[in-house]
């Protein structure tokens, strides 16, 4: 059973010592994936437990609350995802003004050394921590020595000539190259969640939607798409799904709604998977809901046209 820890302090995680990684994990890409089947080997081969590091929020979204980056991945999804991984144990530690405050030198000997009794600690490129980003590689390297662990940086993933990053793929997913987005993450983009109810004017309209509320996180990716809906039966459900305000009916909060095609049931409390699969336009605002409902019927349209050659195998 894989371990879940929030807290920076407490009591020790691993006993027979521990192969560490720390990281953002945005989106669990090939980068991220690269770095935690290293690590996985090397804990495996020297009988130890595999720890992985990372924090809720991400500390980018707690120095810029004003204007948080967009997130590519939930905390649910990323605890699964590194569990799947291999991980033994995963800290989601609580970014808050006390860990921004915790100098480099602590968090070594507090987190790394007291509680998770590292013997290696790997990270990715660029890695900095601590109060004023004054923790890196060489800082790890140096005190690891005293310590009695050893640290190594992984080197990064290369495709088309450019380094696999979070922020790439923000970049990909945000300008609707959704294939893109896939390679480097290694598969479709998803957005999942619990379904809650909405006030039901889609199924008024003639698309009922399952709804997915975002939970004040920002979106990665805004607009309409065909899309392929999983957790319901044995295989995904087709269907066409907007992220974004709702403009026409004044609405604020981005929210998720899945229309499924060919679909009658209740959803209601259902965790599904949303994957993206192509974007047919950017959300706009209409006159009045026939426009809309207009406009809805051609989005219908088309993303059943996508997804049958997607089926097919060609291309989108």
């Amino acid at each position: 059973m894989t371990v879940l820890f929030r807290d920076f302090s407490g009591p020790r995680i691993s006993p027979r010592g521990s192969v560490v990684c720390i990281g953002a994990f945005d989106g669990l890409h090939l980068g991220h994936r690269h770095l935690l089947t290293e690590a996985r080997r090397i804990a495996d081969a020297c009988n130890l437990d595999l720890v992985v590091v990372s924090f809720e929020p991400l500390p980018r979204e707690f120095f810029g609350r004003a204007n948080p980056p967009p997130r590519l991945i939930r905390a649910r999804q990323k605890f699964r995802a590194l569990r799947e991984a291999g991980a033994d144990a995963i800290g989601l530690l609580r970014f808050n003004q006390g860990l921004a405050d915790t100098s480099a030198e602590d968090f070594i000997a507090e987190l790394l050394v007291r509680r998770l009794n590292a013997r290696d600690v790997l990270v990715g490129p660029d890695f900095f921590f601590g109060k004023g980003r004054r923790g890196n590689l060489d800082m790890l390297k140096d005190l690891g020595a005293i310590h009695g662990f050893e640290a190594q940086g992984v080197q990064p993933q290369i495709q088309q000539g450019e380094r696999i990053s979070s922020s790439l793929i923000r970049a990909d997913l945000q300008a609707g190259r959704l294939q893109e987005a896939a390679l480097k993450l290694g598969h479709p983009y998803v957005i999942e969640g619990r379904v809650v109810r909405g006030k039901q004017l889609g199924r008024t309209l003639g698309y009922p939607t399952a709804n997915i509320r975002l939970q004040g996180r920002k979106p990665a990716l805004m607009g309409i798409y065909a899309t392929w809906i999983h957790g319901i039966g044995n295989g995904p459900i087709a269907g066409v799904s907007s992220l974004g305000t709702r403009p026409t009916v004044n609405g604020r909060e981005p929210l998720l709604e899945a229309h499924l095609f060919d679909f009658d049931g209740d959803l209601y409390g259902k965790h599904l998977q949303v994957e993206f699969v192509h974007k047919l336009r950017d959300e706009e605002k209409f006159d009045d809901l026939a426009a809309l409902v207009q406009q809805m019927d051609r989005d219908a349209v088309q993303a059943r046209d996508v997804l049958a050659r997607w089926t097919l195998g060609e291309c989108a």
